[in-house]
């Protein structure tokens, strides 16, 4: 498409990705008030964030697959209405019953479970490789910006009004993403032999809830007794067993949720290999304003500004190197993101004392997630499958850097707690980070270079048939 016809498209997308995004760091400062409303523990309060990440990463498969057999256009609609529909839930939830408000949080994670796939396969759709660095790349800037603004939009809000308006703000921004998706996004119409997966759907949902419940039960200030405790360990126990009985569902499936041709090539194993590390990575963020009360003396409440240059590196940096992309390839841009990542967890091991040393470690940190986050990866997954696999594909990725995210913030806590939350034990968590990062390096190396990438992509048409006739319109 000419960019005339690409650039509504493009918009939607993007208004689409930020309002998901959103609503996961808007509601950060209206959890006291949650709290005394409905006059919950801390305990159950954390439910409010856990319930939407746990249907998230059950939904983002779900959603994948059926964006590649229904059509692009009708799930995304379908996605952004479950979204607004779980945050209208969320207003209308009376003050005595947490449920409603805890349903309608998940209804809001389901939703927006296929927005970030749906969105990346779209732009695969539409735009030819030496285009698609820089659109993936706004997408992730979209990320960051969405957790630059989400908390101020939020204190704002509450400033003059209750928590609800948090939610009410999305029902006219949704209402509008969904008359405009429907008006100018490609469907994509695909006929399918098999019925959907249902036996698949069903194991992948008890597998990822035990892994995510197992997660969340881990207490991390002793790591070893925790995992070893009646409340832990059946969660990991249900993951382990229930894993092999998906991978044989979906080997003999006619319509698999997840294909195990996904999973072959070394290009897509090396992938989603970095893309667990890379999670875990991220993670590491949410503790450096623990770090900074502990390392230089700050209070609680302006050490979470400290944040705000790695996350500024990360929203500034994703469209730069969504350009970058286009020029150097994904290999380049990743060997850049691991190196930068490094050099900020070293300066955070080595001087994490220094205020402006741990500044420059931060922005160290959103920048190479910037050449880690979303794009890249991203941009490797367009180029390595079918267009009928695209969504799925996205789909994976992504359930591949929630688990990251999940473990990677229980295994820090869990070290950083363990040396009683000292200096010392948090410089040690982002040592490990930095270890890891190496070992990222070194996986990004056997990447394809940018000449392979080029050609490997022009042998692989964007609406190739392969198995299953499909229509663009």
């Amino acid at each position: 498409m000419d960019t005339k016809r690409t650039r509504p498209i493009l918009i939607v997308l993007y208004v689409g990705v930020l309002m998901g995004t959103l609503d996961i760091a808007i509601v950060a400062p209206a959890l006291p008030q949650i709290q005394q409303v409905f006059n919950v523990t801390a305990r159950h309060l954390s439910w409010v964030f856990a319930i939407y990440v746990l249907f998230n990463l059950i939904g983002t498969p779900i959603m994948s697959k059926l964006s590649d057999m229904y059509g692009r256009r009708l799930i995304y609609v379908i996605d952004v209405a479950l979204f607004a529909a779980g945050s209208l839930l969320v207003v209308i939830s009376p003050r005595d019953n947490f449920s409603d408000l805890l349903i309608g949080r998940a209804a809001q994670g389901f939703g927006s479970s296929g927005i970030f796939p749906v969105a990346s396969a779209v732009i695969g759709d539409i735009l030819p490789p030496e285009r698609r660095g820089r659109a993936l790349g706004i997408i992730g800037a979209m990320t960051g910006l969405a957790f630059i603004i989400g908390p101020l939009l939020g204190g704002l809000i509450l400033s003059v009004a209750d928590y609800r308006w948090l939610f009410v703000i999305n029902l006219p921004i949704a209402l509008v993403i969904i008359i405009s998706g429907w008006r100018v996004l490609p469907s994509m119409h695909g006929r399918w032999s098999g019925a959907f997966d249902l036996y698949g759907v069903t194991v992948m949902s008890l597998m990822l809830s035990s892994l995510a419940f197992g997660v969340n039960q881990i207490n991390t200030s002793n790591l070893l007794s925790s995992l070893s405790s009646p409340d832990v360990w059946p969660f990991f126990l249900v993951f382990i067993c229930l894993l092999p009985l998906f991978i044989y569902i979906e080997a003999h499936s006619k319509n698999p949720l997840v294909s195990l041709e996904l999973f072959k090539g070394r290009q897509l194993s090396i992938t989603y290999l970095i893309s667990i590390g890379i999670g875990i990575g991220e993670s590491s963020l949410v503790f450096m304003p623990l770090l900074a009360v502990t390392a230089l003396g700050v209070a609680k409440f302006e050490a979470s500004f400290l944040l705000l240059p790695g996350v500024l590196a990360l929203a500034i940096g994703s469209p730069l190197v969504g350009r970058l992309l286009d020029h150097l390839g994904s290999r380049a841009v990743i060997l850049g993101g691991t190196v930068l990542m490094i050099i900020g967890m070293i300066l955070i091991r080595e001087f994490s004392t220094l205020l402006g040393v741990f500044i420059l470690a931060g922005i160290c940190i959103g920048a190479g997630l910037s050449s880690l986050l979303g794009a890249p990866l991203r941009y490797i997954i367009l180029n390595e499958v079918h267009a009928w696999q695209y969504t799925t594909a996205q789909g994976v990725l992504t359930l591949f850097l929630s688990i990251g995210q999940l473990v990677g913030s229980a295994l820090v806590g869990a070290v950083a707690q363990s040396g009683g939350e000292s200096v010392n034990s948090y410089t040690l968590a982002y040592m490990s980070i930095a270890l890891l990062n190496i070992l990222l390096f070194i996986l990004a190396l056997f990447l394809k270079k940018r000449t392979l990438e080029q050609n490997h992509s022009e042998e692989r048409p964007s609406q190739e048939v392969h198995g299953n006739n499909q229509v663009m319109e």
